[in-house]
C-alpha cells in the first residue's frame, strides 16, 4: 500500500510523512504490540521511533519482540532512537554515556545498526567536539547512519554543526494545533503581544533554510501533557472548525489535524503516538490532504490564536 514520502533533512533517506511513535508501546500486551506493528507495516507505516527512557528501555524490548526483528523485517523498517537524558538526574552527551547507550538501544531493538539516533534534548554541560567523536565512531562502526537532535534552538544546533561531520537530518519538537509557538512567533514580527515573544531561536525558518526534517511530537496534545484537544468540550470552537472541515473531506478530525500540520510547507514529519491500529491509519490518510489556506488558518484562529 503506497503512502506519501518525504527526504529525511538532506540525506537520501525516504520516510513515510507519518511516523510511528513507540512511547506507550510497552503497556500493550503481546499479541496486542505485534498485531499493532504489522498493521503499521502493512499500512505502509515503516518509521518506528523510539527511545531509550521510554518505560525504562522496556519500549524496544517489546517492540523487537513483537516485530519479530528478522533480517528481512529489519531491512523494511526505518528505526530512529533517542538518548541522552538520564530521568531525573541529568542529560549527558558524553562519549562513554552516549556509546553505552547506543549499544543498549541495539541489543534491546534487537538489530545490529539504527537508521537514525537523535541527541535527546539539550544537554547543559555538551562538549561539541566529543559529540563529534562520538558520532564518527557510531558511524565507522555501521551503528548508525544518520543523526539529528530534538528540542534544539538554532544556536544549539549550530554548536554541534561547528564541529559533527556528518549531517543533523532531523529536529524533533513539539508541535501541533494547539502548540504552535514556532508559527506565531513568525507572524507577530516587531509586535507588543505576548505571541511575538521568540522562544525558539526561529527555528522553524532555520530548519527550513537547513535542510533539517522537523519532526512533530504530540501532534493532539494541549499543554503539557494535559490531553488531547480533538472532541474536548474544552475547545468546542476549536473543534467545531476541524469538525466542519473534516465533513467537507469525509474524514475524521484526527485526519484533519494530522493534515493541517502536513499543510505547512516546511515539510514536516508527523511522529504519532497511538497504539490504536485504528486511529494509526486515520493520520495515514492524512497524506492524502492538502488544506486550503483559507482552511488551515481557519483552524489556526479556532485554536485560539490571533493575527496581528
Amino acid at each position: 500500500m503506497s503512502i506519501r514520502t518525504m527526504s529525511l533533512g538532506t540525506s537520501a533517506l525516504q520516510v513515510p510523512v507519518v511516523a510511528v511513535g513507540c512511547m506507550r508501546i510497552a503497556d500493550m500486551a503481546p499479541v496486542e504490540a505485534e498485531r499493532f506493528i504489522r498493521s503499521a507495516m502493512d499500512t505502509g507505516l515503516t518509521f518506528f521511533d523510539h527511545a531509550d527512557i521510554y518505560g525504562g528501555g522496556r519500549c524496544e524490548e517489546v517492540f523487537a519482540r513483537a516485530a519479530g526483528m528478522t533480517p528481512a523485517v529489519r531491512e523494511a523498517m526505518v528505526l530512529q532512537s533517542k538518548c541522552g537524558i538520564v530521568p531525573g538526574k541529568r542529560f549527558d552527551f558524553s562519549k562513554a554515556y552516549l556509546l553505552d547507550a547506543v549499544d543498549g538501544i541495539l541489543r534491546r531493538l534487537h538489530t545490529e545498526y539504527l537508521d537514525v539516533l537523535l541527541l535527546h534534548r539539550p544537554d547543559a554541560l555538551v562538549e561539541p567536539e566529543e559529540v563529534a567523536e562520538t558520532f564518527d565512531q557510531l558511524a565507522a562502526a555501521g551503528k548508525v547512519r544518520h543523526f539529528g537532535v530534538s528540542n534544539q534552538n538554532p544556536r544549539q544546533v549550530d554548536l554541534l554543526k561547528r564541529f559533527v561531520r556528518q549531517p543533523l537530518v532531523a529536529n524533533q519538537l513539539q508541535m501541533g494545533i494547539m502548540h504552535t509557538g514556532m508559527i506565531d512567533q513568525g507572524m507577530h514580527v516587531n509586535m507588543p503581544d505576548d505571541a511575538a515573544v521568540d522562544r525558539d531561536g526561529g527555528v522553524l525558518d532555520y530548519c527550513r533554510l537547513n535542510g533539517i526534517t522537523v519532526q512533530a511530537w504530540s501532534p493532539f496534545q494541549y499543554g503539557w501533557f494535559e490531553g488531547v484537544f480533538l472532541e474536548n468540550p474544552k475547545f468546542p470552537v476549536l473543534n467545531a472548525a476541524i469538525g466542519d472541515i473534516a465533513a467537507a473531506y469525509g474524514v475524521t478530525g484526527t485526519i484533519i489535524a494530522v493534515a493541517w500540520l502536513l499543510r505547512h510547507p516546511a515539510h514536516i514529519q508527523v511522529v504519532t503516538g497511538t497504539t490504536s491500529s485504528a486511529r494509526l491509519a486515520e493520520c495515514r490518510r492524512a497524506g492524502d490532504i492538502r488544506l486550503t489556506r483559507d482552511e488551515w488558518y481557519r483552524i489556526y484562529i479556532a485554536a485560539g490564536n490571533t493575527l496581528p
